[in-house]
């Protein structure tokens, strides 16, 4: 029987390798660029992508996380201005949460794992649902946003389950 490291690992190196490719394509020059204006920019969605990444380790090694604690400092989202810087963050991310998959017990997956924010819950699901739901597929859409991003900018958008149109 395999573990849940065995069965998510190739799924997420296949896609973290996926999302690496969308970002190494980001225009420095366009990163403030966006759409509409209730839209996020470029640059924002390449730092949530990149976020995100990180919210793996929260979720497999702690129960819950406030992103506000009361009394506490806030958590601190990324907002950096460079292609490279994104890349070097989400390498780093990637590495960490890389890990954090691989020692992660079969037994704790179940558990509930609960956000906050000031104390206040917004959602407690199973610790295996918020790896699919709430980051796996989360960075898949907002991966989705920059391709889109970078398509309205005739930056070319790689390949991800088979050449794009740009291949």
């Amino acid at each position: 029987m395999s573990s849940y490291a065995d069965t998510l690992l190739p799924e997420f190196d296949e896609e973290m390798a996926n999302t690496r490719k969308v970002l190494e394509r980001l225009p420095d020059d366009k990163l403030d660029w966006q759409p509409h204006p209730k839209s996020h920019t470029i640059g924002w969605n390449a730092n949530h992508v990149t976020d995100m990444v990180n919210w793996l380790v929260a979720v497999l090694t702690q129960p819950s996380f406030d992103v506000a604690p009361v009394g506490g400092e806030p958590y601190v989202f990324p907002k950096l201005t460079s292609r490279q810087e994104i890349l070097d963050l989400f390498d780093r991310n990637v590495a960490a949460a890389r890990q954090a998959i691989a020692e992660a017990k079969d037994e704790d997956m179940g558990h509930p794992w609960s956000l906050s924010q000031a104390g206040h819950v917004i959602f407690t699901m199973p610790r295996s649902v918020v790896v699919r739901r709430v980051i796996l597929n989360h960075i898949i859409h907002h991966r989705a946003h920059i391709c889109v991003y970078l398509r309205l900018n005739d930056v070319p958008v790689p390949g991800m389950y088979g050449p794009s149109g740009d291949e």
